[in-house]
């Protein structure tokens, strides 16, 4: 059974450096995951972190939480937006 976790990231704390919002992220994931994973389901989903931070350097707390999850087995699958969502920095790159 797959456990998904959504992480959702934008760089800054302003809207007009992003690229694409939060908000945004989380409708395309919704769009687009039926038509990727043609068994998804909703209630598959464990968690759903957003955070408004850089990921240059690690230390990020929700990416740490869901990094946890995984480790834990509590969550099998990361779905995020784009992969530079979740690590621009070796450390945390090494670990997804």
């Amino acid at each position: 059974m797959n456990k998904y976790v959504f992480y959702k990231r934008k760089s800054t704390d302003s809207d007009d450096k992003q690229v694409l919002s939060l908000d945004s992220q989380d409708q395309a994931l919704k769009e687009y995951l039926p038509k990727l994973i043609p068994d998804f389901n909703e209630s598959d989903i464990v968690a759903d972190y957003e955070e408004s931070k850089s990921a240059k350097s690690p230390g990020r707390q929700k990416f740490n939480e869901m990094y946890d999850m995984i480790e834990k087995g509590k969550a099998n699958s990361i779905i995020c937006w784009a992969l530079n969502r979740l690590a621009r920095n070796p450390i945390d790159g090494g670990k997804i």
